[in-house]
């Protein structure tokens, strides 16, 4: 391409400055192109980790775990730029070296008393990704002009000069040479459930707040002292809880014993929460390691390699999940032994041969475990792990509502303390899975395990163990218990609508919890097809479509737009579109998400980075050779 050339994304959230990073990474003071970024949100931050929301929300990611920099862990093509990650930055910021950094009182005073250990509020975090923004702006060559719209793109069209034309909400028009679809997660048509639930509500006038971004549900029909079934126990449940209780004036105290007691405003309404495991996600693990350094014992290269190249396709469940749970297992009794050696018989050595000899749930095994480790806390057992009511009977609301306190003190011991620091190694270990899983071509799974297991379990259980709540929003789920604001209903909660409310019933549980309203506390599954974002809408539609998987046992719809793997947009016949991108959770590329963690060659990075190299190459930008 000749002359000035012409770059647009939709959407100006983190991974759009993270695209727009790699892209710049690759221009050089001959480059001439001019960026249009266009979103109704603030730039960096975009719509879920804007500053205009509740200061009690936050990431479920430590400070020093999250980055939106390349550094040189990661495996790219494009120029290494290293920076600070959120926690450096804070340290930049406290020693005066971030002037162009104006924090609003409350984020000062936490960014005074954070730790690298500390859980940020998504309004800190938001100035980290003002600041990414400007600084990669500031960073572009004099021939790279870059232009912010306050708006949203409606259609994209193709004009007969071949550019594309980019109509906006405000009526204006855009001509560019390319697109970049960056949108984080939608809003869409309700599922059908969803649509039945909210009807039967309007018609029994009932309350019913569906699956939703929590921070933008409308929380205020929810009354103080009502009755509230919440179903879902995952981080939008976890923000649910905060904003019905500390947002509506509540406050936690901790008494002189050291507990966390919970002082209620009068505002609350009594929440009743259950789901499926009928548990809330693990809390985020704050041990460290102290045994050997993890590796990958099971999912090796080798591995991988022969799955790819047998002659039937992959089976998550048959062919993948017992050596994720294998895997598993290695990570945490790896550092039990090599970092707690003194509460175990024998050596890892001969505990990893035993684990390569059984199946990951060999009975077999799990005695011989127990023989070698004397506490049943030490040990691991990735179905209970998963499930942990599976076989339980209860003998009524009470005892379902005592065990799964029980169950939430314990994972807090397990999942913070040091001495538990084997938690740590199934971390890195299913952090490890996730990659190795990457590396295998999504063509050779089955269409059941491209439609429902890898998307739906996989991920759910990933989520499950590696990206549960800050261990205190457990603790303070305690304390609200305490105090009579929430029970717990237990593990495979059932609702239907009657005249009388919603009513909450259990197989295992006797006895129903009747509620005037109902939230089900989830993000909507990602569908473009129906997202309620139009350029989204058109993109699955019109442009594209979305990833359908057919064989001779399941068929069934990603819901998601398919794209190449450098991020080219695929059209409806298959042939790929030259100027039109995509990336994040709405494509069929892998879900990696976007910032990341620092120094773990992360796919979010190296995904970006694939993408930011096929657009510089539609657009002849130049890329500089390292010396």
């Amino acid at each position: 391409m000749t002359g000035r050339a012409r770059l647009l994304f939709v959407g100006a959230g983190p991974r759009a400055i993270m695209l727009l990073e790699r892209v710049l990474a690759r221009a050089d003071e001959h480059t001439l192109l001019d960026i249009d970024l266009v979103d109704p949100h603030p730039p960096g931050a975009g719509r879920i980790w804007r500053h205009a929301q509740s200061p009690l929300l936050k990431l479920n990611s430590m400070t020093r775990d999250v980055t939106v920099f390349t550094d040189d862990s990661c495996t790219i093509e494009g120029p290494v730029r290293s920076g600070p990650s959120l926690s450096e930055w804070l340290d930049l910021w406290r020693a005066g070296e971030l002037p162009d950094v104006d924090l609003d009182e409350l984020s000062e005073a936490e960014a005074r008393a954070l730790t690298p250990e500390g859980f940020p509020t998504r309004r800190l975090h938001s100035h980290y990704l003002d600041w990414f923004f400007r600084r990669t702006a500031a960073s572009a060559p004099d021939g790279v002009r870059i232009r912010l719209h306050v708006d949203e793109v409606t259609s994209v069209r193709t004009s007969s000069s071949g550019q594309h034309a980019v109509s906006l909400a405000s009526g204006r028009v855009i001509m560019t040479d390319a697109v970049a679809y960056c949108l984080g997660h939608t809003e869409r048509e309700p599922d059908p459930a969803s649509a039945a639930l909210a009807a039967a509500a309007v018609r029994e006038r009932l309350a019913y707040v569906g699956p939703a971004f929590t921070a933008d549900a409308d929380l205020s029909t929810l009354a103080p002292g009502a009755d509230v079934i919440v179903r879902g126990m995952g981080l939008a449940a976890v923000d649910l809880v905060v904003l019905l209780t500390q947002g509506r004036g509540g406050r936690f105290d901790r008494g002189a014993d050291g507990a966390l007691r919970y002082v209620p405003s009068g505002q609350e309404p009594r929440l009743h929460l259950g789901s499926r495991r009928g548990v809330p996600y693990r809390s985020k693990v704050t041990s460290t390691l102290q045994g050997s350094p993890p590796e990958r014992d099971v999912l090796t290269p080798d591995v991988i390699a022969a799955l790819v190249d047998a002659g039937r396709p992959i089976d998550f469940d048959r062919d993948v999940w017992p050596l994720v749970a294998a895997e598993l297992l290695h990570g945490h009794y790896r550092e039990l032994f090599t970092g707690h050696p003194e509460r175990v018989t024998g050596t890892w050595d001969e505990l990893r041969a035993l684990l390569q000899a059984h199946a990951w749930d060999d009975p077999a095994l799990r005695a011989a475990i127990a023989a070698a480790v004397p506490d049943p806390l030490d040990r691991f057992d990735v179905a209970a792990f998963d499930r942990p009511f599976a076989d339980a009977e209860f003998a009524d609301a009470d005892d379902a509502h005592d065990r799964v306190r029980a169950h939430i003190i314990d994972d807090l011991e397990l999942r913070t303390t040091q001495e538990r620091s084997p938690a740590q190694g199934v971390f890195i270990a299913a952090l490890l899975s996730f990659m190795a899983l990457s590396e295998i071509p999504k063509e050779r799974f089955t269409a059941r395990s491209r439609a429902y297991t890898l998307p739906v379990r996989w991920h759910t259980f990933f989520s499950y163990l590696a990206s549960g709540p800050p261990p205190h929003r457990l603790e303070e789920l305690l304390a609200l218990a305490d105090a009579g604001v929430v029970r717990f209903l237990g593990p495979d909660v059932d609702v239907v609508v009657e005249p009388r409310g919603f009513a909450a019933s259990r197989l295992r549980v006797p006895g129903e919890t009747v509620a005037g309203a109902l939230v089900d506390a989830w993000l909507p599954a990602a569908d473009a097809e129906l997202s309620t974002n139009a350029a989204l809408r058109e993109l699955a539609t019109v442009h594209g479509s979305v990833l359908r998987v057919t064989d001779a046992e399941y068929s069934g719809s990603l819901g998601r737009v398919r794209v190449a793997d450098d991020g080219r947009v695929l059209r409806p016949d298959g042939a790929p579109h030259d100027a039109l991108f995509a990336i994040g959770p709405f494509t069929s590329q892998t879900e990696a998400g976007a910032f990341t963690r620092p120094a773990a060659n992360s796919l979010s990075l190296r995904q970006t980075d694939v993408v930011a190299g096929a657009i510089a190459a539609h657009l002849g930008v130049a890329v500089p050779v390292a010396p």
